[in-house]
């Protein structure tokens, strides 16, 4: 999830478990707490960028670094704090910020390596990385909390919003499984056979949901609103195995095909190699040339094609959001 909402709900994480003793000193910890995981973003800066996104939700989000992280800062915390943290509480807060902050990324379409060092991720694709009827509820219950004078009032008002919250996710975890039987049911009546299946949100609402679909030549992307009263069609993308094989070997091909799991298609235009990630949408829908929201460019860089990503226009995302929101009323 986004910055902001994992800050909230640090705070709300700290709050719960060493408010009796810190008092609002918890907004301060649960902060900090709550974006050590996404510090693999700015790590990633330093790096080439495909490594970046190769690393990116790996080691910094896994259950053996949290486990190695927890008693470090635990110890720092109740070195700050003296008498009023003991190390163990202390660690025990540290921990389960940590923790609910990838348990909250684990329901996003990227996912997390939860159990790295194995390979794969999870990711239960039900809510977009900004979704603001999550972060609401725990936002407004905190400001209601800070001004309580009593941890026990201030409990009440934290534990409200993360029912709200909680409650939500549960929502879209349903509304997943519904857009799903109804993707399944079109794919069905349409006599498409279909190797594998995918469906996620899009942007900033869980009423409009995007669907992958692998087959054996092709990949079939659809949407399906909650209001939709006419039936579900698919573009067609040719998975274009020739040009994905003129690419087998290289470094930044490889590790890319990795990270998309698979669902990737390689385009070609003036002799430039285009690596498309299929899983998180597109921007334009051009026939030829399609660029989704991760593309890929192949560029020669000192005898040998390195990969950069394809840069975002603002007037695309204005023009993604203008078609969601279209979409979402069932046009």
């Amino acid at each position: 999830m986004d910055s902001f909402t994992q800050i909230v709900l640090g705070i709300a994480t700290a709050e719960l478990c060493a408010g009796e003793k810190l008092r609002r000193r918890t907004f301060l910890y649960g902060a900090i707490l709550g974006t050590i995981p996404d510090l693999d973003v700015l790590v990633g800066s330093f790096m080439y960028p495909v490594k970046a996104v190769a690393i990116h939700r790996g080691l910094s989000h896994s259950l053996l670094f949290f486990l190695g992280l927890s008693p470090i800062l635990g110890w720092i915390v109740s070195k700050i704090e003296k008498e009023k943290n003991s190390f163990k509480s202390a660690t025990n807060m540290v921990f389960w910020c940590l923790l609910t902050h990838v348990l909250l990324d684990m329901f996003t379409s990227w996912g997390t390596q939860m159990f790295w060092p194995l390979p794969d991720r999870i990711a239960l694709k039900t809510i977009f990385v900004i979704d603001p009827l999550y972060t609401l509820p725990l936002l407004i219950s905190l400001i209601l909390a800070w001004r309580k004078p009593t941890f026990a009032l201030r409990k009440k008002y934290v534990l409200r919003g993360l029912y709200i919250s909680t409650f939500y996710l549960a929502i879209t975890c349903g509304l997943k499984l519904f857009a799903l039987q109804q993707f399944k049911n079109a794919l069905q009546q349409q006599n498409i056979a279909y190797n594998d299946l995918i469906v996620k949100p899009t942007a900033f609402n869980c009423i409009l949901w995007n669907a992958n679909v692998a087959t054996n030549d092709a990949y079939l992307l659809g949407d399906y609103s909650l209001f939709d009263s006419q039936p579900i069609t698919f573009q067609v993308y040719q998975k274009n195995s020739g040009l994905a094989q003129e690419l087998t070997g290289n470094p930044d091909f490889e590790t890319l095909k990795k990270v998309s799991e698979g669902w990737y298609i390689v385009t070609q235009k003036d002799s430039t190699f285009y690596f498309n990630d299929l899983r998180f949408g597109l921007l334009n829908a051009d026939a030829k040339q399609p660029q989704f929201a991760f593309s890929y460019i192949f560029k020669n860089q000192d005898g040998s094609l390195k990969a950069y990503e394809v840069p975002k226009e603002k007037r695309d995302g204005k023009a993604l959001m203008k078609g969601i929101f279209q979409r979402i009323k069932g046009n």
